[in-house]
């Protein structure tokens, strides 16, 4: 008998040879779906390979909707349920751009390599960066505390000098890399804020300077539909860097955001700084009750759950990184401020016990976010239901 098939008792209880039959019957099936999906990626291969040689870009969102579209008419004539099968091929739909991605399928043939040297090259961000560039046929230097090359000969060496150092540590390391970048050459970053990065580099150069924020961190699994914001500071004539960069991370599965320094911050004053100022407090609010997490996980919702999950993971990173993104953003003080405003509001309607007071806030919230509410519900509740199929 194949030893994958199931055949040993299930917490001691015998399982009857009807109930064996059916399991091993379903193996099969589950391997024959696998070849399946093993022929299917030899065939994406393909797809890559023709993609490249041809120019078509990776992703066609048309395709995607219509195979979509079809899957599910075809669940529903089989009596399957459409959106398990539509969650199913939206998964190797992901892992299908994932491969071709891979596989470099998006690279432009005429995409110019040069020398690149990555300043923390052996950081999270660093090492990603590094294996970036060197997929891309470009020459990369590394430079890192233990390096024997040194950050002035590497930055004189290199086309482009890429800084992946901490945010505070980032106008020291361009004032020391930035007089060695070629004028013809560039220098850029990769830290969670822009305005003063972006100044400081300018400051130590004559090259062109582009700010770049990654909106994700080192240990993702894939680049595919990861955000990267672009913040130009200085463009020499003469030169293309922000079409260089633009290509080679679009060819990499990225979607580009590009913005100024200050308006960048501004929004991350949001995105980063409110979310981690109000998860810093949620979880500090937690330790002061003295909070059992596994008494509370024995009650838990999976809306509660989400929320345990995202702010322990929070806990479970460098203070540093966080610390520095919300010391170092100029609009922190004003969303804090603001944050704290709005819990006061809400400490009084609770302690009035003003029910219709809470109604009116309430609304003018919801009124805010519009038709995102109902939107967030929506797309909420498939996270819900994927977090209860995990439990």
């Amino acid at each position: 008998m194949d030893n994958s098939k199931d055949n040993t008792p299930d917490s001691g209880v015998g399982i009857p040879p009807e109930l064996l039959a059916l399991r091993n019957r379903l193996d099969d099936i589950d391997h024959a779906f696998l070849e399946l999906l093993s022929e299917r990626n030899r065939t994406v291969a393909e797809v890559a390979a023709v993609k490249r040689s041809t120019g078509v870009p990776i992703r066609d969102t048309n395709r995607e909707t219509r195979l979509l579209d079809d899957r599910r008419s075809r669940a529903s004539a089989s009596g399957l349920d459409p959106e398990v099968i539509e969650s199913l091929f939206r998964l190797v739909l992901w892992a299908s751009r994932n491969k071709q991605a891979r596989l470099l399928a998006a690279v432009p043939p005429d995409l110019p390599t040069c020398r690149v040297a990555v300043i923390g090259a052996k950081g999270g961000m660093g090492r990603l960066l590094v294996d970036l560039f060197t997929q891309f046929g470009h020459g990369v230097l590394q430079v890192d505390r233990d390096t024997k090359l040194t950050i002035a000969d590497a930055a004189a060496s290199a086309e482009v000098t890429v800084l992946s150092v901490n945010i505070d540590q980032t106008p020291a390391v361009a004032a020391i890399a930035g007089p060695h970048v070629p004028d013809e050459g560039l220098l850029t970053d990769v830290t969670s804020t822009k305005r003063l990065p972006v100044e400081a580099m300018m400051h130590a150069c004559q090259a062109s300077v582009i700010g770049s924020h990654p909106l994700f961190g080192p240990s993702v699994h894939s680049l595919q539909g990861q955000r990267i914001a672009l913040t130009p500071g200085r463009l020499v004539e003469g030169t293309d860097w922000m079409n260089w960069l633009r290509r080679m991370y679009q060819a990499a599965g990225m979607i580009l955001l590009e913005t100024t320094p200050e308006d960048h911050d501004r929004v991350m004053a949001v995105v980063q700084v409110l979310t981690h100022y109000s998860t810093e407090v949620l979880g500090r609010t937690m330790q002061k009750l003295g909070v059992s997490i596994e008494e509370t996980m024995e009650f838990t919702s999976p809306i509660y759950h989400l929320e345990l999950l995202m702010t322990a993971r929070h806990f479970a990173q460098a203070p540093g990184l966080y610390g520095a993104i919300e010391m170092s953003n100029p609009n922190t003080p004003a969303v804090v401020e603001t944050f704290r405003q709005a819990a006061e509001e809400f400490d009084i309607l609770l302690k009035q016990g003003d029910q219709a007071a809470f109604d009116r806030t309430f609304a003018e919230v919801t009124d805010f976010f519009g038709s995102f509410a109902q939107k967030a519900l929506r797309e909420s509740t498939h996270l819900i239901d994927r977090m209860v199929e995990r439990s």
